[in-house]
């Protein structure tokens, strides 16, 4: 992993350790923009679990919302451990299935963090949603 994307797993980890809630708020997330910008969100959980929103989706509304940006460079999501698992350190999570087709839609070109087998390591957003629905043909 790289200085840049260590910062990223780092803000997003910030983030959580800030917000967390035991069960409401278990992930955070951090994304840096094309022009550099880093925005970070916590994911939103709910009662009626269809409307909770995952922590990538705030961070991709924030960039838009604030920077009017919506070029992913790279994300990543990161997990904070429930209270009674104190010992536990924070982690990079993969990305779910709507969140992965939610990056390829923003941006196909967007690096991914995800855990690899000696520690979290970058991907395409296409390694991970390979075989993508799409309305053009061919495609």
């Amino acid at each position: 992993m790289s200085k840049a994307d260590q910062e990223l797993v780092d803000a997003a980890a910030e983030a959580i350790r800030k917000r967390y809630r035991y069960d409401w708020q278990e992930v955070g997330a951090a994304l840096r923009l094309r022009s550099g910008k880093i925005f970070t969100g916590v994911s939103l959980d709910a009662y009626l679990g269809r409307m909770a929103v995952c922590a990538e989706a705030v961070a991709l509304g924030q960039a838009i919302t604030v920077a009017g940006e919506f070029s992913i460079d790279s994300i990543v999501a990161v997990r904070h451990p429930p209270l009674e698992e104190k010992d536990r350190p924070i982690t990079v999570v993969s990305p779910c299935g709507a969140c992965r087709e939610l990056i390829w839609d923003y941006d196909r070109n967007a690096r991914v963090i995800v855990p690899g087998a000696n520690g979290p390591e970058a991907v395409s957003i296409g390694e991970l949603l390979p075989n993508k629905y799409s309305r053009e043909r061919g495609n």
